[in-house]
């Protein structure tokens, strides 16, 4: 048995991919000798060299420009950006260029990229450096969307998605770099598409991504304690592809659905899920669909007003009972 941080396993990961072929590098701005601003690529310059571990200039659009190149030639890069937000700044290249360039050359031409970021809040780093921006992405015809909510499932993650010849946001949330978990191997592929049930239960369904996933799975554990709840925790774990056989599997047993996202609520990833359930599970409803997100607000980063705008674990619990009719005693 191996005990990995989240953190750890994202270096791991990396390294296990590098290790099997040698096409795949890795390219960011001080992912090399400082290990990276959350030390997730700590020991990956040790074991591969300036060849294939390179530091790069503080420029997204050069990171991702060169990046697309080199998988056009061939290679299977890794590029970090280093928080989510920063992606703005080389949406352009990852919106028009690498998501289109498979379909408007006919197939001719892959892009084998994976595009590593730290995502969300719970951090306290303000409104420039706190956004869960999935849904961005998700909107983007030609991009795979990862985000991975345990250490297995980034080992698992990041190697199908290494391997998948079209372009990857792999989306890693800061709040979880040190959440550990107990594994009893560390090479493993988890194919993208399939969804987890992290908690199983008749009552309600909850839905969650990242952090939110785990915030649900101990909501579901509170609410079979105190209140005899029993709730299933769905981790999509990729919004691209969707498993969505899953989700109306899930859907119909419970007849109660809630989802929990941190993206504002505004074109939320939550809304499209609630519209897929409605137009295929309908009938199986046993009352509206529920979603919790955060405000559509720019986050703030004052400690109490971020911990008030990001759905908690109470948060969940107290939305799930309401929807349920069930009262809280005083």
């Amino acid at each position: 048995m191996a005990q990995l941080t989240y953190r750890e396993s994202v270096s791991l990961a990396i390294a296990q991919s590098m290790r099997k072929d040698q096409k795949v590098f890795f390219m960011g701005e001080d992912v090399g000798a400082a290990g990276g601003v959350f030390k997730a690529t700590v020991g990956l310059l040790d074991e591969f060299g300036p060849e294939r571990i390179k530091d790069c200039p503080i420029s997204e659009q050069a990171i991702l420009g060169a990046a697309m190149g080199a998988a056009m030639s061939g290679l299977r890069p890794i590029a970090e950006i280093m928080f989510s937000d920063f992606l703005a700044v080389c949406w352009d290249i990852i919106a028009n260029q690498i998501a289109k360039t498979r379909y408007m050359s006919d197939g001719q031409i892959n892009i084998p990229l994976v595009i590593r970021t730290a995502n969300g809040g719970g951090s306290k780093f303000g409104a420039q450096h706190s956004q869960s921006l999935e849904n961005w992405s998700m909107a983007i015809p030609g991009l795979k969307v990862v985000a991975p909510s345990s250490p297995r499932d980034v080992l698992g993650l990041m190697a199908s998605s290494v391997q998948d010849p079209d372009p990857v946001i792999f989306y890693e949330h800061k709040s979880l770099y040190a959440m550990k978990e107990e594994l009893d191997k560390t090479d493993i592929e988890i194919p993208l598409g399939q969804a987890n049930i992290m908690h199983k239960g008749n009552d309600v369904l909850l839905i969650g991504l990242g952090l939110m996933a785990q915030r649900a799975k101990k909501a579901a554990e509170i609410l079979k304690e105190k209140f005899n709840v029993d709730a299933t925790v769905l981790d999509l774990r990729t919004l691209v592809p969707l498993d969505l056989q899953s989700i109306k599997r899930e859907a119909k047993k419970c007849g109660q659905v809630i989802t929990v996202e941190e993206n504002p609520r505004l074109c939320g990833w939550g809304a499209e899920i609630s519209s897929l359930i409605i137009e295929h599970c309908f009938k199986d409803l046993k009352g509206p669909i529920k979603r919790i997100t955060t405000p559509h607000i720019p986050l703030p980063s004052a400690d109490i007003l971020e911990d008030n705008t990001i759905p908690s674990v109470d948060v969940i619990v107290d939305e799930t009972l309401t929807k349920l009719k069930i009262k809280k005693e005083k």
